[in-house]
C-alpha cells in the first residue's frame, strides 16, 4: 500500500513539475487578440512576423486573414507544433538573432516575449528597423512596463504598445 501511496505521490509531484513548466506558456487572450486585428485591418499579402509565437495563435489567425507570416519560436517542441500545423516559415531560433539576419522588411510585426524578457529595448529597435514604411509594430506586455510607445491599449494586467513607422525615410511615429 506504501509504495502505490509513493507511486501516487511521484506522479503527482511529476505532473505539477510539469504543469509548473508549461505555465510559462502565456497565449494571448481573446480579447487581446481580437484587439490586435482590429487595430491592423485588412491584412491581407502583408508579411506579419510572430515573433515569441509559442502555440503560433496569433501567426495562424494572421493567415486566415490572408497574410503571409513568418512565426519565430526559439523552444524546439512549440516550433515543431507549429510546423505541423503550417508546414513552413516556421523558425527555430531567438528572435533577435531572426531580426538581425532578416533580409526582408515585414509590415506588422507581433511580439510577446516572456514577461520577465530581459532585451525590450533592443527588441524594440530590431522591429522598428525591420518594418517597411507604413508597417505596425506591436508589443505585448505586462501594465507594468512603458517603452515610450506612440499608442498603449490596456486589456487588465496586458499591454499592447504600437508603433508605426512613417512613410518618409526614417520617421517613426512614437517616442522611440
Amino acid at each position: 500500500m506504501s509504495n502505490l501511496l509513493s507511486n501516487r505521490r511521484y506522479i503527482i509531484i511529476h505532473f505539477m513539475k510539469k504543469s509548473t513548466g508549461k505555465s510559462r506558456l502565456r497565449p494571448t487572450s481573446s480579447l487581446v487578440k481580437q484587439a490586435v486585428f482590429n487595430i491592423l485591418g485588412d491584412i491581407r499579402e502583408k508579411l506579419f512576423l510572430d515573433l515569441f509565437a509559442g502555440t503560433g495563435q496569433i501567426g495562424m489567425t494572421a493567415l486566415e486573414r490572408g497574410a503571409r507570416v513568418i512565426f519565430v519560436e526559439k523552444n524546439q517542441k512549440l516550433a515543431e507544433i507549429i510546423k505541423g500545423k503550417v508546414g513552413k516559415n516556421v523558425y527555430k531560433m531567438d528572435a533577435l538573432q531572426f531580426l538581425i539576419g532578416m533580409n526582408e522588411e515585414a509590415d506588422i510585426i507581433f511580439a510577446d516575449p516572456p514577461y520577465d524578457y530581459k532585451n525590450y529595448e533592443k527588441l524594440i529597435e530590431l522591429s522598428i528597423k525591420k518594418l517597411k514604411p507604413g508597417g505596425i509594430f506591436i508589443l505585448e506586455h505586462r501594465k507594468d512596463k512603458n517603452f515610450g510607445a506612440h499608442e498603449v491599449r490596456r486589456y487588465g494586467d496586458t499591454v499592447l504598445s504600437i508603433w508605426r513607422k512613417e512613410h518618409d525615410e526614417g520617421g517613426l511615429s512614437g517616442n522611440f
